[in-house]
């Protein structure tokens, strides 16, 4: 059994909430960068060079991409032979999240009840997804996740009578109805089966996962292909100024689910769809 103090859990969460504000992972800016060559339109190609200039800008003034610092996601895969100690992993991980979005000048954007919308004022608590696994590791992926692109998110309980094209095309539709609000080209993490609070978690997990690896299963893999050629025949183009890289990349997961149901669910994420993550 191995012991670890919670305390460098609170440590750990508080460096990736700053990391993933600041930086975006490698293979987004290099899939940001192939958008930009292969965009048509003038406009698009200029505001591509604005994205590319802000993420320049951000690195060197250690200032965040997005003004929207986002909702901190937690997703923490646990070893079974891992033993906490010193206190409360929950209460470790808002520490976490307040010290990074306070200490790291990170805009706090989380209200404690959901009519009565008053500012925590240290953007906790965060939303926490906890997995147990084999070993004695734990891995932490952060994943502040902004609301232009949350709002537009979707889930839909299908049938299993539903035809692979018409997934494909209600996927598509959600991309269409989102238009300009969720500041593409966007990211799409499409969750598919599990049930209806799973596939909501799939989906989200999907934008955790690097934009350069396709799905392992070759049927969701050109699933994928797919959605995004679809996708970026819509026009909307870069911050809905008309062009052809309306979406950068198109990710699925999926889940066995009940022999009655097939759940979609649609999670948009924008063009600095932000993620860090490190091992303990």
């Amino acid at each position: 059994m191995r012991e670890i103090n919670v305390t460098e859990i609170e440590n750990t969460v508080r460096q990736l909430c700053i990391k993933a504000n600041l930086l975006l992972p490698a293979d987004m800016e290099e899939c940001i960068g192939c958008g930009a060559k292969a965009e048509k339109s003038p406009v698009g190609k200029a505001v591509f060079d604005d994205i590319i200039e802000n993420i320049r800008v951000a690195k060197e003034e250690n200032i965040p991409i997005c003004q929207d610092c986002g909702m901190a996601v937690v997703f923490i895969d646990i070893g079974q032979e891992v033993h906490f100690t010193g206190g409360s992993l929950v209460d470790a991980i808002n520490k976490g999240v307040s010290r990074g979005y306070t200490e790291g000048r990170l805009r706090c954007s989380v209200v404690g009840d959901p009519l009565e919308r008053v500012n925590t004022g240290d953007n906790t608590p965060a939303v926490i997804h906890t997995r147990i696994v084999d070993g004695d590791k734990v891995s932490i992926t952060v994943a502040p996740k902004g609301f232009g692109s949350e709002n537009m998110s979707q889930l839909k309980m299908m049938t299993p009578s539903v035809t692979v094209d018409e997934i494909v095309d209600w996927v598509v539709s959600v991309a269409a109805k989102a238009g300009s609000n969720p500041c593409p080209p966007i990211v799409i993490g499409v969750g598919i089966g599990g049930d209806f609070e799973k596939c909501a978690y799939l989906a989200k997990k999907a934008l955790c996962r690097p934009v350069s690896e396709r799905n392992p299963k070759a049927l969701y893999a050109e699933l994928e292909a797919k959605i995004l050629e679809k996708i970026n025949r819509l026009g909307i183009g870069p911050q809905g100024f008309g062009g052809t890289q309306t979406c950068l990349a198109v990710n699925i997961e999926q889940a066995p689910t009940h022999i009655a149901g097939l759940p979609v669910s649609v999670n948009v994420g924008c063009h600095v769809t932000r993620h860090a993550g490190a091992v303990i």
